[in-house]
């Protein structure tokens, strides 16, 4: 049963969530890369891989009947419908890394984040907030990944997702990278530094 999985091991769950193009993917990077105890979660999606993208690294790439499959038989701690596309977290994936006693890191969106909360009560929930909806515009129109009308449609999800921000414990505004990253590495560590006995 998920609602074990906390009392079965040591390690600890941390929750980043925030709109598209709010930065949360370059910092949760950056995270792991400064804590070794944490390991990131990968996903399930049923979107395409965007250029650069490998099965396996950012992803679980998987077409849409093999992902209901698996919410069929309960496989996911977690799923949701994010523009169109389906994402989701395994819970066997979760339950290796915390027997294992490692920090875990979910990068998903609020709603997801929402239905882990209902489950792990002791999960740790940030959302990363851009400075501004202008400046996320900007954001999502330079990475020239998507066009015109995806980045108008992530632009106004965005304005709806970050009606939730106060449903997390912290909420950073990424509006310096540099300044951003340290705010969430002292999340972690002060959060994790208290709930260890």
């Amino acid at each position: 049963m998920p609602t074990q999985i906390a009392t079965q091991t040591t390690g600890r769950l941390f929750i980043v969530s925030g709109p598209s193009g709010s930065g949360k993917s370059s910092l949760c990077d950056a995270l792991l890369k400064k804590s070794p105890n944490l390991c990131l979660s990968i996903s399930c999606t049923t979107r395409a891989p965007r250029p650069g993208e490998k099965e396996g690294v950012e992803y679980h790439f998987l077409d849409r009947s093999e992902f209901e499959e698996q919410v069929d038989s309960n496989a996911f701690l977690e799923w949701a419908n994010v523009h169109g596309n389906l994402y989701g977290t395994r819970k066997p994936d979760v339950e290796a890394a915390l027997g294992k006693g490692r920090d875990i890191l979910l990068e998903i969106d609020w709603q997801g984040a929402a239905q882990v909360a209902k489950v792990m009560q002791d999960a740790c929930r940030i959302f990363i907030l851009p400075p501004s909806i202008e400046a996320l515009k900007v954001r999502l129109t330079s990475r020239g990944q998507d066009d015109v009308l995806v980045v108008e449609r992530r632009v106004a999800a965005a304005e709806s997702e970050m009606t939730h921000a106060n449903e997390a414990h912290y909420r950073i505004v990424n509006d310096d990278f540099d300044q951003a990253l340290d705010e969430l590495c002292l999340v972690y560590a002060n959060a994790f530094a208290n709930n260890r006995s």
